[in-house]
């Protein structure tokens, strides 16, 4: 995914700046970067890392001493290189992005049709942010600009702008990722997490709305766009990508997590003795079904934070699950001859889970159970980074509904090329599969279960988690649980 942050004061933000970004390190892995403005040198400042196998701290801490200005913004991304430093009619400007472009291809073809230039990729692919710049410049004015870029872009964008008169901020038209505004005495600020605030001083001050463009000056923000008033946001914000202590749309992380479990753990009649949290983004909902189930929380498995802070790492799938299974120590006190009830925000592939479970049964836990914060993923996310999958039939409940429509419960075949084939389902089918208690769900949560070795396995109502959100159904993006797509990208 990615997350960005941005600040402009009547001093120095280059600390303010570094931190902020910091604070965006467990949305992306791939890379880091950073770009100042000063008034004094009428300069910009610039410098981009690779953070596959580092964090943003240790690449950017001996480097704060080249930067100057008093504003800058700067990004945490799973894409390519940013920020990207442009100069066009619009004037001199860097750009960063959390962006999903599912017609870049198609973009990239008509902008050198009209003889615009693409630069080297680092990646070798399209650079996102490259595409969304050069539709920004094609405007005559930065919101013309953005709005073509809402108008063009298949999937998702939203981005910051350093300019030589301020900082703009402009939201995903559908609002599917979040921008927050900071204000302290003479600073403003900008971040896709408001866990970046408080340790820096600002307060929250406005929730930028979908499609809403504004601009930041010390003294205080000007709205260049209104905001549109229908939202798709994305549900996993708050189910897994947040930091415990973001806000979005005014509601908490951890509450809706707290609530989500809670819920579920008072409507549970499994008799369990403990239950505990997946770290990190399974602890809160545990905390919660403590409580709602009248049993005590228990951290059966720690995670080793000290050299394993993060969730995401090395972009290698199979580097990825062993790092999730090293990061992750059971400890045997606590499972020993107990019915044990683990709560996690989902089941993606399902691999590392199967895995957890046979350990935690080799160390002596009597049952294993297993409550997940959302409904099981059965359609692949089309609008954001979310993970890293292909296929749909890289998400567990699609190989279980391929083999329960047609292989009569048999394990997924491979093709030639060692990749699950796709066999064609019907919509009306899946949506069948994504009913909470059908026949359908059921057998399909049984099986997965089944697969990996759990006593109990529920999910999460679609209601649950809604309710504990707090917004309107309508306003909440659920695409990958229910299959719904009522918003398209037309503007």
């Amino acid at each position: 995914m990615g997350g960005f942050f941005g600040t402009i004061q009547r001093h120095r933000c280059v600390e303010e700046l570094f931190y902020g970004v910091d604070y965006q390190s467990h949305l992306g892995t791939k890379r880091g970067g950073m770009a100042t403005y000063s008034t004094e040198t009428q300069g910009f400042k610039r410098s981009i890392h690779n953070l596959e196998s580092t964090y943003f701290r240790t690449k950017f801490e001996a480097e704060l001493g080249k930067f100057e200005g008093e504003s800058g913004i700067g990004i945490i991304s799973d894409t390519d290189a940013q920020p990207l430093l442009m100069n066009s009619h619009l004037g001199r400007f860097a750009l960063v992005t959390v962006a999903k472009i599912n017609n870049a291809e198609e973009i990239a073809k008509k902008l050198l049709s009209e003889n615009m230039v693409l630069s080297e990729f680092s990646s070798g692919r399209i650079n996102p942010t490259e595409l969304i710049g050069l539709l920004i410049i094609k405007g005559k004015d930065f919101v013309d600009g953005i709005e073509n870029v809402f108008r063009t872009v298949d999937g998702s964008c939203s981005m910051l702008i350093l300019t030589e008169d301020g900082i703009i901020a402009a939201r995903d038209f559908w609002g599917r990722t979040p921008i927050v505004i900071g204000q302290k005495d003479g600073a403003m600020a900008a971040t896709s997490e408001s866990t970046a605030f408080p340790n820096l001083g600002f307060e929250t001050v406005h929730y930028v709305g979908p499609g809403e463009i504004v601009r930041l000056r010390a003294d205080g923000m000007q709205q260049l766009r209104k905001a549109e008033e229908n939202m798709q946001i994305c549900s996993f914000l708050w189910i897994y990508y947040g930091f415990p202590t973001s806000f979005y749309e005014g509601k908490n992380v951890e509450d809706m997590r707290f609530q989500t479990g809670y819920i579920m753990g008072k409507e549970d009649d499994t008799e369990v003795d403990n239950a505990g949290g997946i770290p990190d983004s399974g602890i809160g909902m545990a905390v919660g079904y403590a409580a709602g189930h009248n049993v005590p929380y228990q951290r059966c498995i720690s995670k080793y934070t000290p050299t394993w802070p993060r969730s995401f790492m090395p972009t290698s799938q199979a580097v990825r699950n062993l790092v999730a299974r090293m990061k992750l120590i059971p400890n045997q006190a606590m499972l020993e001859g107990k019915r044990c009830l683990f709560c996690d925000d989902s089941i993606v592939r399902g691999t590392q889970l199967r895995e957890n479970t046979k350990i935690l049964k080799d160390l002596g836990a009597k049952e294993v159970h297993m409550r997940i914060a959302c409904p099981p993923l059965i359609w692949g996310c089309p609008f954001i980074n979310f993970s890293a999958s292909k296929n749909e039939l890289e998400l567990i409940a699609r190989r279980v509904i391929k083999d329960l429509e047609t292989n009569n419960g048999e394990v997924t075949k491979l093709d030639d090329a060692n990749r699950v084939a796709d066999v064609p389902i019907s919509e009306e089918r899946l949506k069948k599969y994504a009913t909470t208690d059908s026949p359908e769900y059921t057998a399909m949560v049984n099986e997965i279960a089944r697969r990996l070795n759990i006593d109990t396995l529920k999910f999460s109502k679609l209601e649950t988690i809604i309710d504990a959100i707090g917004l309107p159904k309508c306003k909440i993006c659920t695409h990958c649980f229910d299959g719904s797509s009522d918003y398209t990208r037309k503007k």
